[in-house]
């Protein structure tokens, strides 16, 4: 009989649908093909001038905006918001409106158009991790801006339109609604308990065991007990802290393992799913709390949501988390 599970966080209710449950293998998609070398691509050597100039990056040698670069981070040569000018926040009768002010920058992960993130060693997954931290500590310092989200897609069928690996970054002079209300569903836990809800979720499913991934002295991969999709996982430091930048040196190391080691795991029991995942943070300008703790979410992409999902806010996923994480678990990689 299929269950209802309630989010602990956000209160959300997701359907397993236990009665129809699926194997890795039961889901209709096309695996995302390796880039080939030599396609034309704006994120290559060579191809540094089809990009506005960077605003970061880790080289070997090269000047600025020229080849001998192992990352490059640059503004977003479409950008959904724009760093220049003032919001100019108004009303127009019953409705508000600002100019579309923030930042929207690509972290192009490594020179090789063929590799994807899980191909980079583990140093080269740190340095995509710093180099996000990078750029949210210099963006945090522009008062106008209010939240940071950091973001991959990886494959057509997540969003992704170029090939070439890369995550992006988007500040935002608001906190998004839905980032709000996972902070205050953390906010209320704390309030009644008096603990962190993430941390409890860290303690209650290391004990349990079966909706844990993998398990290192610093993280914590596991399927989330109500997820909204499929083989949905969070990755969370044991350690809380609200703020993803303010992670230190160890902390970085480690998770760029178990990061590559979780996307490896995904990749070989779903054969090369696309992708997306995010980085959930507290808002840039508020100080550490105690209630919120930083994660990321990772969300293969192998149903789709439909009229039923839009009209209700209700998720149905046809794999409980218990079998995602024996199946997870088991691969071994």
């Amino acid at each position: 009989m299929p269950e209802l599970r309630k989010d602990p966080v956000t209160g959300r209710w997701v359907i397993i649908a236990t009665d129809r449950a699926r194997r890795p293998s039961d889901f209709s998609r096309e695996p995302v093909p390796k880039p080939r070398e030599g396609s034309p691509c704006p994120f290559c050597y060579g191809a540094e001038h089809k990009t506005p100039p960077e605003v970061l990056a880790y080289r070997q040698g090269g000047g600025p905006n020229q080849s001998g670069w192992t990352l490059r981070v640059v503004p977003n040569k479409f950008p959904a918001l724009e760093i220049e000018g003032n919001l100019n926040r108004e009303g127009e009768g019953m409705f508000d409106r600002m100019n579309g002010l923030g930042a929207h920058e690509v972290i192009v992960e490594s020179p090789s158009h063929s590799a994807s993130l899980i191909d980079l060693s583990e140093g080269q997954v740190e340095d995509v991790l710093w180099a996000c931290r990078e750029r949210i500590v210099d963006l945090k310092r522009d008062q106008r801006l209010r939240f940071i989200v950091v973001f991959k897609n990886h494959g057509s069928a997540a969003g992704a339109s170029i090939e070439h690996s890369h995550c992006q970054l988007i500040a935002l002079p608001v906190t998004p609604k839905r980032v709000r209300e996972e902070i205050d569903g953390a906010r209320g836990y704390f309030a009644f308990r008096e603990r962190c809800v993430f941390c409890d979720i860290i303690h209650q499913e290391s004990n349990a065991g079966v909706r844990m991934v993998t398990e290192t002295e610093h993280f914590a991969a596991l399927e989330p007990y109500a997820p909204r999709f499929p083989f949905e996982t969070w990755i969370l430091p044991k350690a809380h802290q609200s703020h993803f930048e303010d992670a230190d040196a160890s902390c970085f190391a480690n998770l760029a393992w178990v990061l590559k080691s979780t996307l490896r795991k995904l990749d070989k029991v779903l054969e090369q799913p696309a992708y997306n995942f995010v980085i959930h943070s507290s808002p840039i300008q508020e100080a550490q709390t105690q209630h919120y703790h930083w994660h990321i979410e990772i969300i293969p992409r192998l149903t789709r949501i439909a009229g039923f999902e839009w009209a209700t806010g209700f998720y149905i996923n046809p794999t409980p988390p218990e079998e995602a994480a024996k199946f997870l678990r088991e691969v071994g990689v």
